[in-house]
C-alpha cells in the first residue's frame, strides 16, 4: 500500500499539531511539503516536522503532487486555498472554523462536493472514546434520547493576537466553543432557538482584544430539550477545561473530555461505568480521513459538518450582538 502524500498549509501549533499526528501513521501518510508566510519560520518548521517548504500554495500544489492537504491557517487568512486543492483533486483537512461567514463555508463545501474528493472538517472531539462509547449505547438504544447538554469551556490565555480579533478570529464562540456546539449537533441535532449573551469583562483594556471572555448559549427545540453551554477565556491560567453532561432518558454522562466519563445507566437500575480512553483524536481523525480516501468512502467527520455547526456558531453570536432569541429556521 502506498502512503498518501501529505501537505501541510500553516506551519503554526495546530499544523504542528497535525504533523505529530501523521508521524505517528508513518505507513499511511509521508509529509512532503509544508506551506507558510515568513520563510525562515517555514523552513525551521519542515527542519523539525518534514516536507519541502513553500510560501507560496500554488507553487506547492504544482510541484508537490499532493494527495491530501491540511489546511491549518486562521479562519481570516484563507482565501480560496482549500477550493484551488479540491479542484486540482487533493482530499482536504480543514481546521474549524472552516470560516467566518455562511457564503465562505458553502463555497468550500461547494467545491469539494463538485471536486468529489474526500475533505474532512477538524472536529476531533467525536473521535474520542469516550463519546464513541456514549454513541455504541445510543446506538442500540439503551440510552433513550438526550434532553439536556450542559457544557463548558474555560480558559485563560491572551492566545496569538489574531485570536484576540473577532474580525479575524470571530470570537471564542467560533475558536473554541464551536467544538460543544458541534457534539450538541451531535447528541442531540439541529436545535429550533438560540439565545446567548456574550461580553468583553476582562480584557476590555488589553489592546488589541475585541472579542467576548465570558459567554452563554441555550439551544433550544420545540418539543422542549435543552441544551447550554458557558464559556471563559479569564479561568485558570494554562489550564484548558472543556467539560460536558448529558442527561438522557435512561442513562447520564459526565464526560471530563472527549475520552475520560463516567455513563451511569439511571434505568430499569443504577449502574456506573467508567470510561478512561486514550485514544489521541488528532491521529484517529487522520486514519479516518485516510481511510475514507482509499475506500472511496465520505470520512467520519465531513467539511458539510464544518458547515453545519458554524451555523449555529454564527446564530449565537448574531444572538448575544442583538440581546434576542432567533428562531434557526428563518435563514440565519
Amino acid at each position: 500500500m502506498s502512503r498518501l502524500r501529505l501537505g501541510l498549509l500553516g506551519c503554526g501549533g495546530i499544523g504542528a499539531r497535525h504533523l505529530g499526528a501523521a508521524a505517528k501513521r508513518p505507513d499511511e501518510l509521508e509529509v512532503v511539503a509544508c506551506c507558510g508566510r515568513d520563510p525562515e519560520r517555514t523552513a525551521a518548521f519542515a527542519r523539525q516536522h518534514g516536507g519541502t517548504p513553500y510560501t507560496d500554495v500554488v507553487r506547492m500544489l504544482d510541484e508537490s503532487t499532493l494527495d491530501l492537504l491540511i489546511v491549518a491557517t486562521p479562519p481570516y487568512a484563507r482565501t480560496g486555498e482549500a477550493e484551488l486543492a479540491a479542484s486540482r483533486g487533493v482530499h482536504l483537512l480543514v481546521e474549524k472554523p472552516i470560516a467566518l461567514d455562511l457564503p465562505t463555508a458553502r463555497r468550500m463545501v461547494e467545491a469539494v462536493e463538485a471536486a468529489n474528493v474526500r475533505a474532512a472538517v477538524g472536529f476531533m472531539y467525536r473521535f474520542g472514546d469516550a463519546v464513541a462509547r456514549w454513541r455504541a449505547l445510543e446506538a442500540t438504544g439503551e440510552t433513550g434520547p438526550v434532553g439536556l447538554f450542559a457544557g463548558s469551556y474555560h480558559c485563560n490565555a491572551l492566545h496569538a493576537p489574531w485570536w484576540r480579533e473577532r474580525a479575524r478570529s470571530g470570537g471564542q464562540m467560533l475558536e473554541q466553543v464551536i467544538h460543544l456546539i458541534d457534539l450538541v449537533r451531535l447528541f442531540m441535532g439541529e436545535p429550533d432557538t438560540v439565545y446567548a449573551r456574550a461580553a468583553n469583562l476582562f480584557h476590555h483594556d488589553t489592546p488589541g482584544y475585541d472579542v467576548e471572555d465570558v459567554s452563554a448559549i441555550v439551544f433550544g427545540w420545540d418539543d422542549g430539550r435543552i441544551a447550554n453551554l458557558n464559556a471563559s477565556n479569564a479561568a485558570i491560567p494554562g489550564r484548558w477545561q472543556k467539560e460536558w453532561r448529558l442527561v438522557a432518558e435512561r442513562h447520564t454522562g459526565r464526560f471530563e473530555d472527549w475520552n475520560n466519563a463516567v455513563l451511569t445507566r439511571t434505568a430499569p437500575d443504577v449502574a456506573d461505568e467508567n470510561v478512561a480512553g486514550v485514544t489521541d483524536p488528532f491521529v484517529a481523525q487522520l486514519a479516518d480521513l485516510a481511510a475514507a480516501i482509499r475506500e472511496g468512502r465520505p470520512p467520519m467527520v465531513p467539511l458539510a459538518e464544518g458547515e453545519a455547526s458554524l451555523r449555529l456558531a454564527l446564530a449565537a453570536r448574531q444572538s448575544a450582538d442583538e440581546r434576542r432569541e432567533i428562531r434557526l429556521s428563518d435563514g440565519v
